[in-house]
């Protein structure tokens, strides 16, 4: 049989409860599909392989939400053609991305649907509060998934049950249904889960994650008055707050200490580790540099006063990386920096580099100018990409963050502005965020609604840059067609853009008026189908499997 959605559903909790295919019914060495599970214990190692279904991902172990930024206008992939071909739009629906990344979201579903079909079998076994926990844990999560699938793919098939073979062809469900139907599930895992997760129990799902998910499903959905509620109920509970460090929040070491971190994905050596690191980090320092970020994500950040580049004083294109909002250095780590104990510098002049691990620090051959496959834009993420240990470079424990405070704030003001409901909560939401201790731009207020959602479109691509989220908010903004055509650019490999390009109400930057554009690095030639491209196409095995469902528009 192929490997459809629909086998996948119907084999999913082989993939995870399975026995072997011996005579034995009952077999002694792990439980059986016939009555797993039946028990608290068995009940607890089942809800954690719906939890482990969010490590599965494609692309050096990565968790696939970060892996969505690359198709948008912030960040490029040099070594994975299948997402490459997204972001330049030459994919179709053969793509091997769109595949894994259906494929993986569906497994993800079935290991729910199989918990929540067998979970009364442990119920006279079982505490009552941890049944019903567990029972909305596993609820949480499948609703997560369903919210990813409806924001790349639009309307998709909404399976609740593991299926039968005879139950197997199904055409999709309209997204306002699903999304109808998200809310209600969030509402309702809400109502069980515990407010406060311990420290023993860190990366389980707690009230305040289920709030904040129905807040970003009802935003995404401009369903404004649902969003600004549950984002106020997760304000009002008192249990989260800004972080003061911005990069601790993406170090492993520190990770654990934040009561800003919400929902992510644990990884530990040994167990599930990724190779984000070595994907993303500087050849000087090990790595690859081939998921990086491109020119025009450093020029949206503002300068320190709060101006964009191409409005404030205190910008210099010489000393360009100067008296800027300071989450810039933080998310990416800029030429002439320290980074992994090297200096990180991609001027093509610059054959040789500082070595500080030495002392004094040395002379060194300098890769990343010197290798060819040294970053294509001249920049290279430092968000996640601060290791602990030496270790981490293959083996990173650094979580990745799903959902975070920061974001409950962001999509708490984002609503109110849009529902034309401007007030003094909705500027210190925006202000908690801008001036935590180690960021401290100027506070924001006394703008219009139009000048108030340039600001909060501005602050959430600074913000959560690298955090998977960019895909969501270009499309539901309706500014994909005009962040994603045409050159993306990369630093001018000798020297820097002369001016700096203007900067719109999105924070997208123009660099036709640059008088040395043509000197600056051409990455890729991207195109954007506005009638196509707002949503994945359906893996071709999907639909010849299934004739019920039908292709996305003008795949």
């Amino acid at each position: 049989m192929k490997n459809s959605l629909y086998s996948i559903l119907i084999m999913a909790g082989m993939l995870l409860f399975s026995c072997d295919d011996s005579l034995e019914m009952f077999p002694l060495d792990k439980p059986s599909s016939s009555t797993y599970p039946s028990n608290e214990n068995e009940l607890q190692m089942a809800i954690w392989g719906c939890y482990g279904a969010l490590w599965l991902g494609t692309n050096y172990s990565m968790a696939m939400p970060a892996l969505l930024d690359i198709t948008t206008d912030i960040a490029w992939e040099r070594a994975e053609v299948s997402m490459q071909s997204i972001g330049n739009g030459s994919h179709d629906v053969n793509n091997a991305w769109v595949v894994e990344l259906w494929k993986n979201h569906y497994i993800a579903i079935g290991r729910c649907n199989y918990l929540l079909d067998n979970i009364e079998r442990a119920k006279e076994n079982t505490n009552p509060t941890v049944y019903e926990r567990i029972k909305s844990e596993a609820r949480l999560l499948r609703a997560y998934h369903y919210l990813m699938l409806t924001e790349v793919w639009g309307d998709v098939p909404l399976l609740t049950k593991t299926l039968s073979l005879s139950e197997s062809q199904i055409p999709k469900t309209p997204k306002k249904e699903i999304v109808d139907y998200l809310i209600k599930e969030f509402d309702e895992a809400a109502s069980a889960l515990p407010v406060s997760i311990s420290s023993s129990e860190w990366g389980r799902v707690s009230k305040g994650v289920a709030l904040g998910l129905k807040a970003r499903a009802a935003l995404y959905n401009k369903m404004y008055d649902v969003a600004a509620n549950a984002a106020k109920e997760v304000i009002d509970m008192g249990e989260y707050r800004i972080d003061d460090s911005f990069e601790d929040l993406f170090k492993s070491a520190t990770q654990a200490n934040s009561k800003e971190m919400m929902f992510f994905i644990n990884y530990k050596e040994g167990y599930r580790t990724p190779g984000v690191v070595n994907g993303c980090t500087s050849r000087m320092g090990g790595g690859y540099s081939s998921k990086i970020p491109v020119q025009a994500t450093v020029d949206s950040y503002d300068c320190i006063d709060g101006l964009p580049i191409d409005k404030s004083a205190l910008y210099n294109p010489q000393k360009p990386f100067e008296n800027r909002d300071p989450r810039m250095g933080y998310t990416i780590v800029v030429p002439g920096s320290e980074y992994m104990g090297f200096q990180f510098e991609t001027h093509k002049d610059s054959v040789e580099c500082w070595n500080y691990k030495t002392t004094p620090a040395t002379r060194v051959a300098n890769q990343d100018a010197l290798n060819p496959y040294a970053s294509f834009s001249g920049y290279v993420w430092r968000k996640y990409d601060e290791i602990s240990t030496p270790n981490e470079l293959y083996s990173s424990e650094t979580s990745f963050i799903i959902l975070r405070y920061a974001d409950i704030l962001l999509m708490y003001a984002e609503a109110k502005t849009e529902l034309g409901e401007i007030d003094n909560s909705v500027y210190e939401a925006i202000n908690q965020v801008r001036q935590r201790k180690s960021v401290n731009m100027p506070p924001v207020s006394n703008k219009t609604q139009s000048e108030l959602r340039s600001v909060i479109r501005k602050e959430r691509k600074c913000e959560f840059a690298w955090e998977g989220l960019r895909w969501s908010d270009i499309r539901r903004w309706s500014i994909a067609e005009k962040v994603m055509a045409g050159s993306l650019y990369g630093r001018p490999p000798r020297g820097y853009a002369n001016a700096a390009p203007q900067i719109d109400e999105n924070g997208t930057p123009n660099y036709s008026m640059v008088p040395n554009k043509n000197e600056m690095r051409v990455i890729e030639l991207r195109a954007f189908n506005k009638d196509r491209d707002y949503v994945l196409p359906i893996p071709r095995i999907e639909t010849e499997t299934n004739p019920a469902l039908i292709q996305n528009p003008n795949y």
